[in-house]
């Protein structure tokens, strides 16, 4: 397994439980789901700030999960792993973990939450640009 799908790997079971925080959030406060619940969806604006939070925070990786994946194993069949893809792959994870920390915990200094998105969408960029100029 190279470097980069390992990290593809920890990425996956990054957004395989990251729903848990926010369903842990929503029984806590609102109880358990009631059969009414499946057909008129709950007020979100009930819940507490953290949960919210921790949906978007699920959504937002959910949203850029598959460029990822997408790049990793498009590097895999073309047989392309360079130093840059696997400091790529890296600090795409290890951004998306921090990202999620931050979200969920409401840290709003400094504008941190936007500078680690941003880190991770770099990093998108830069193992995209690996594969163009290695592919070939």
């Amino acid at each position: 397994m190279t470097i980069e799908l390992w990290y593809l790997f920890l990425t996956s079971i990054l957004l395989t439980v990251l729903w848990i925080p926010h369903i842990y959030g929503q029984a806590t406060t609102q109880g358990p789901l009631t059969p009414e619940d499946y057909v008129n969806l709950r007020d979100y604006s009930k819940f507490p700030a953290w949960v919210r939070r921790a949906d978007r925070a699920h959504i937002n990786l959910v949203e850029q999960f598959g460029a990822f994946a997408g790049l990793v194993l498009i590097a895999h069949v073309l047989g392309i792993s360079t130093t840059l893809t696997v400091w790529a792959a890296a600090t795409f994870f290890f951004a998306r973990l921090l990202h999620t920390v931050v979200m969920i915990s409401g840290f709003k200094h400094f504008m941190f939450r936007t500078v680690v998105f941003t880190v991770a969408f770099l990093a998108l960029l830069v193992f995209a640009w690996e594969i163009f100029a290695n592919a070939g």
